[in-house]
């Protein structure tokens, strides 16, 4: 006889669903796939975040990543889905990046952001990271939160000073700099 434990995680039909005045914040689906690969193909979005578009193979595993921070750590990436369209127009969320970085962030949700390129300057970015961090400061038992941006990055930086992020050090990632940045609830 074999006893099922529960280990606590969240399994995929408990990805909390986030609603905002536009958009949606939900599980990953197989259909985001394609506008996801549309996002992240773009050498503009990728401009700051690596500085390398990403293939469709790329955004399958990083998906199943996505999915799977969900069941491993109680916390994860959503999708960004305009609610007059149904379109998928972007992700964040919240994952253990596990980076060769110093100082090491093991241990501490680190966030991160990208909306498509046509929905750049209209606020959707804030809007979702409002919602996101409101269910973050609910219900994740730490209150640390970090996210890496790149010097060049201007946008990023001031969306996370906006959240209460502050910098907290100077570092390379890849051989490229980066900034580390810290929020404390």
């Amino acid at each position: 006889m074999v006893k099922i434990i529960s280990n606590g995680s969240i399994n995929y039909s408990e990805i909390p669903v986030l609603e905002t005045p536009r958009l949606r914040l939900r599980a990953h689906q197989i259909e985001d796939l394609e506008p996801l690969t549309q996002i992240w193909g773009q050498s503009v979005t990728t401009r700051f975040i690596g500085r390398t578009t990403r293939s469709r193979s790329d955004l399958w595993r990083q998906v199943q990543r996505a999915i799977g921070c969900w069941a491993v750590l109680g916390y994860g990436y959503w999708v960004i889905e305009d609610l007059d369209t149904g379109d998928c127009i972007g992700e964040l969320g919240f994952m253990e990046g596990l980076r060769d970085i110093e100082p090491n962030c093991a241990g501490t949700p680190e966030a991160g952001w990208v909306v498509s390129p046509s929905f750049w300057g209209a606020g959707y970015a804030s809007e979702a990271l409002a919602a996101a961090f409101g269910w973050r400061d609910q219900n994740v038992r730490t209150n640390r939160t970090v996210c890496i941006i790149e010097p060049e990055h201007a946008v990023s930086i001031h969306i996370a000073t906006k959240f209460g992020f502050k910098k907290l050090s100077d570092t390379q990632l890849g051989g490229e700099p980066i900034g580390i940045y810290e929020r404390l609830t």
